[in-house]
């Protein structure tokens, strides 16, 4: 009986910090326990080494800004049996995505030197916004353990099983006093799903929504009581605008609270 042939794995940049494929790069120990059953093929930020697709799965971090990579991400899609979307860039288009609030035309003279040499898009958007995606995963970077699950669970063909619940249930679980509740302190903890084991609130901290909204968030009941603990429009325009600003929950609650 011949040797079971490895995954081939490729990673992918857009618009993005590379965050969250450190993140891959972090799991170190077990990524040498995956040596055996993966093929890094295509992956710039780890080795010079290409190698030509299909790929069996890619992990693809980053928005799309530029004309450019609206083209490229069609020849990753081509090329990938399986895509998955790492992080909050590729998921809901990261904190670039605050231009999808403003003027680019205005900024770009602000930013750069020679404005005729950038060639930008008005938006930024998230990947499945362009192709078919298989799965996202989320955060601001991603959580490896997630990352390892979804790994593990293309090399067995099976769909990865991630918790679906809120912050809020991190904190109980830690034991980690209600911030909002007992300090006022804002907190996005409710409608943000888990992933980062509440560490913000563990430091008496409110969340900032680094994994952005839950599905069916209520975020109109969280706007409603951060409301009455203070918080000004201006305020829960900027607590819903962050590294998540692209996301549909996120957005529209945002955009509640612009004036009239």
């Amino acid at each position: 009986m011949g040797a079971r042939r490895r995954l081939k794995l490729a990673v992918w940049k857009f618009a993005s910090c590379d965050g969250c494929q450190l993140s891959l790069l972090d799991c170190e120990d077990e990524l040498l326990a995956l040596a055996g059953a993966l093929e890094i093929a295509h992956f710039p930020e780890a080795s010079r080494a290409v190698a030509k697709g299909p790929y069996d799965l890619s992990l693809v971090e980053g928005s799309i800004t530029t004309p450019h990579d609206a083209e490229r991400i069609h020849q990753v899609r081509r090329a990938s049996k399986v895509l998955v979307t790492i992080g909050a860039c590729a998921t809901s288009g990261g904190i670039q995505a605050l231009r999808n609030f403003a003027d680019v035309g205005e900024w770009i003279p602000l930013v750069y030197a020679t404005p005729d040499f950038i060639h930008t898009l008005k938006t930024s958007t998230p990947i499945a916004n362009h192709v078919p995606v298989d799965f996202e995963l989320h955060g601001c970077p991603v959580d490896k353990r997630q990352l390892l699950e979804v790994i593990l669970a293309t090399l067995n063909g099976r769909r990865p099983v991630l918790a679906a619940h809120s912050v809020c249930f991190e904190c109980k679980r830690r034991g980690t006093v209600c911030v909002l509740v007992a300090d006022g302190t804002p907190c996005l903890g409710p409608v943000t799903r888990t992933g980062c084991g509440a560490i913000c609130p563990a430091y008496r901290r409110g969340c900032y929504g680094c994994f952005g909204p839950l599905k069916n968030p209520n975020t109109a009941a969280l706007g409603e009581r951060l409301r009455i603990l203070g918080q000004s429009d201006a305020d829960l325009v900027r607590a819903f605008r962050g590294i998540n600003a692209g996301a549909e929950a996120f957005r529209r609650e945002s955009e509640s609270h612009e004036p009239r």
